[in-house]
């Protein structure tokens, strides 16, 4: 499996969406999609917590369960590897990595308003010490747009020092301009980037033509399934009525489709 995913980032353009629990895990799969990624928000949401309110044990399972529920390679968000010192951060990759995923991602974000990225030395350091504690595809995550931090120069340099300390594939969440995709395709060429769509700001053939590898979607699949469920609920709550159950499938096309 671990082959077959590196094989998806040599070259082209593939979408990797993010299921949140088993049964969208067997959805998407069902599509067609060559490969998954696991969504920290997502199972954090399906628990009624918050992002990164999940335990590292919590996370092992959930990896097990949904590598285990698919024919496709997985991608693990293992968010900032449950652990801050590198030597903690590599033990806790190598034990993720046993859990049958093809991949997973560490990010530099700390949690920290007043410091939200870890030192870049730190944030480097960590990168070297999941790169050595597993051989499966590693992707380094800089969080700086994400966490309140729009520098692109600084997104660029932590990007090509992830890079040069091992991580196969680069990814800078909530970028979303052409220029800001071109400028980190460009930084980490040859090595591969991944592209967070979570607004309808680029198209699939768009991003390729940009040079994007891979293109995930994080938690918003999970947005998409809450927003539809708590319309149907306000609509039963707030007039009585049942109009957002109209043109569903029945139950009998539902369990057919998790019989495959």
């Amino acid at each position: 499996m671990n082959a077959r995913f590196r094989d998806l980032h040599a070259s082209g353009c593939f979408v990797i969406p993010n299921p949140w629990d088993i049964g969208s895990a067997k959805l998407l799969a069902q599509l067609g999609f060559p490969a998954l990624a696991t969504t920290s928000s997502g199972f954090a949401w399906s628990l009624g917590r918050q992002d990164n309110h999940v335990s590292l044990d919590e996370v092992l399972a959930h990896l097990r369960a949904v590598s285990a529920a698919v024919d496709v390679p997985v991608n693990a968000d293992f968010e900032g590897g449950f652990a801050v010192a590198p030597k903690d951060v590599a033990k806790n990759v190598a034990a993720a990595s046993a859990t049958g995923i093809a991949g997973l991602s560490i990010e530099d974000s700390t949690g920290d308003a007043a410091q939200p990225l870890f030192d870049f030395e730190l944030a480097v350091e960590r990168i070297r010490a999941a790169r050595a504690a597993t051989d499966l595809v590693l992707v380094a995550r800089c969080e700086a747009y994400l966490v309140g931090r729009p520098d692109l120069r600084e997104v660029l340099r932590r990007l090509t020092a992830y890079a040069e300390a091992g991580a196969d594939c680069l990814y800078a969440p909530r970028i979303e301009t052409a220029e800001q995709v071109s400028a980190v395709v460009e930084a980490v060429a040859p090595k591969p980037v991944n592209l967070l769509a979570n607004a309808p700001f680029i198209t699939v053939a768009e991003a390729a033509d940009l040079g994007v590898r891979r293109i995930s979607v994080g938690g918003t699949l999970a947005r998409v399934a809450q927003a539809a469920f708590m319309a149907a609920a306000e609509e039963i709550a707030e007039r009585g009525t049942f109009m957002r159950f109209a043109d569903l499938p029945n139950n009998a096309a539902v369990n057919a489709a998790f019989a495959r």
